[in-house]
């Protein structure tokens, strides 16, 4: 293994620990903006101080601003670290973190507080130089706030376009043969709605009066889940999420909402669901609309010749592998082609109770991002 990778990944696995456990002590839901500010200030102390703090606008409106940390030097690359500090875990559920054997639990630990620790990480190496560490005219740690909610698009594309690489966070993963795997394919990701616009009536007194919104909902419920083909030629998933319906236990409901999640290798596919959709069902009308649609990301072919390049750094082969879950890598994908995603840490059970980093991962990872970054920036320029 190159001997600037070892020595930087043993230097951030050493601190890991404390600085998670610093960053998940914050509760930050995706929209607080009290949350993300206390975020902002543990990353401006985790931060090298050669470097300095940015806020620029979230893409989101209602939102705390999104923070850039960055780093000038002398050389000629310029690679985008990207992040986001939002969690999904309402603060009343919010768990600090905690050591269960190798297991390090906390909300938001592996989505993604575990990639940004190790991203800050990276973000030291580089500046601290040395020998054999690579050069670079710019190193920007991107951290938004609005990652898990965000409907619109990412407005922060247009500003990195161009640049050499990005290296996104999200939680990493091995491959089937045990390998160290990272991310360089993903999934489109939408949200389908679907609004329901019945007629009231008495339950019990004057049933057939009514026109059941949930009865029409749950019917369309079901011709979405009919789309379902995870193995077709879109590798479509069409999964209906929630439903809500009615506001009496007496009362025909003559309003309401359904809200499925569907991913695919092609957008379209989407909007095409979208339109195979009924527009009226048992007299209730349903208006369908897609409520975010996040493009999909295919960066093998620009990827492949410097990922040969890393794992000759590491000493280990380095395995390009797929996900279905979205992340701002497909947003940054199209303008930056030499981005990877999949660098943070592994672990389990992201979004729900008891999520956890594996504490054995931090070391391999930091690794895998450390060789990246440099195969990336000695081809810069």
């Amino acid at each position: 293994m190159d001997a600037w990778v070892r020595q930087q990944a043993q230097r951030i696995a050493a601190r890991a620990e404390r600085d998670l456990e610093a960053l998940v002590a914050v509760s930050s839901p995706s929209g607080d903006r009290h949350g993300a500010e206390d975020c902002v200030a543990v990353v401006r102390a985790l931060a090298p101080d050669s470097a300095t703090l940015e806020r620029i606008p979230c893409s989101s409106r209602d939102h705390a601003d999104d923070v850039v940390v960055r780093l000038r030097g002398d050389g000629s690359g310029r690679l985008l670290l990207l992040g986001h500090l939002d969690t999904v875990v309402p603060h009343e559920r919010h768990a600090p973190l905690q050591r269960d054997d190798e297991r390090l639990v906390g909300s938001g630990s592996v989505d993604m507080k575990g990639g940004d620790v190790l991203a800050l990480g990276l973000l030291r190496a580089l500046a601290e130089g040395g020998a054999g560490a690579p050069s670079f005219a710019e190193v920007a740690l991107l951290l938004v706030v609005d990652e898990e909610w965000r409907k619109g698009p990412m407005v922060h594309v247009e500003r990195f376009a161009g640049w050499d690489g990005c290296l996104c966070f999200e939680a990493g993963e091995l491959a089937p043969d045990g390998s160290d795997a990272v991310i360089v394919r993903r999934k489109a990701a939408g949200t389908l709605s679907v609004r329901a616009r019945g007629v009231a009536a008495h339950a019990g007194a004057a049933p057939d009066k009514g026109r059941n919104a949930l009865l029409a909902l749950a019917a369309t419920a079901q011709a979405v889940a009919a789309a379902h083909a995870p193995s077709g030629p879109d590798r479509l998933t069409a999964v209906p999420t929630t439903l809500h319906s009615g506001d009496a236990f007496n009362v025909v409901p003559d309003d309401g909402e359904l809200i499925c999640d569907l991913r695919s290798d092609r957008t379209d596919a989407f909007f095409e669901l979208r339109d195979a959709l009924p527009r009226e069902h048992g007299g209730v009308v349903l208006e369908a609309q897609l409520a975010r649609v996040w493009p999909a990301m295919d960066a093998r072919a620009a990827t492949a010749p410097l990922l040969a390049e890393a794992g000759t750094l590491l000493g280990r082969p380095l395995t390009a592998a797929g996900r279905g879950g979205a992340s701002d890598a497909s947003h940054m994908a199209p303008a930056v082609p030499f981005t990877v995603d999949g660098l943070g840490p592994r672990g389990g059970r992201a979004h729900a109770p008891g999520e956890f980093v594996l504490e054995a991962s931090l070391r391999p990872r930091a690794e895998v991002a450390l060789a990246l970054a440099a195969a990336v920036l000695a081809h810069a320029g």
